[in-house]
């Protein structure tokens, strides 16, 4: 297993532990959902069966919408950790080439 893929199973259980975090804490169904649904391209990205360019893309599109959230909100949790944890796993992946 390469580098890039550890940092991105890490990224994984992460991304869903949080989902599942919200839906514990705060009874969230749509951080459950979104968590997984978000989870799911990474996990086919990590296993070789889409491209890994979709593993950056969802990376991507995490930091930004993440990274919007918390500008907004204010708030760390969970927005601010995710968008800075997105930008270090993309971050990773691409310097661990």
């Amino acid at each position: 297993m390469t580098a890039p893929n550890i940092v991105l199973w890490v990224y994984i259980v992460l991304l869903v532990a949080g989902g599942l975090v919200g839906f514990l804490k705060a009874g969230s169904k749509a951080s459950l959902i979104a968590s997984s649904l978000f989870a799911l391209p990474l996990v086919l990205a990590a296993l070789g069966i889409v491209p890994v360019l979709v593993a950056e893309v969802v990376l991507g599109i995490l930091l930004a919408y993440m990274g919007m959230k918390f500008a907004k909100s204010k708030k760390f949790m969970p927005s601010g950790l995710m968008a800075i944890l997105s930008a270090v796993a993309l971050a990773l992946r691409f310097f661990l080439k």
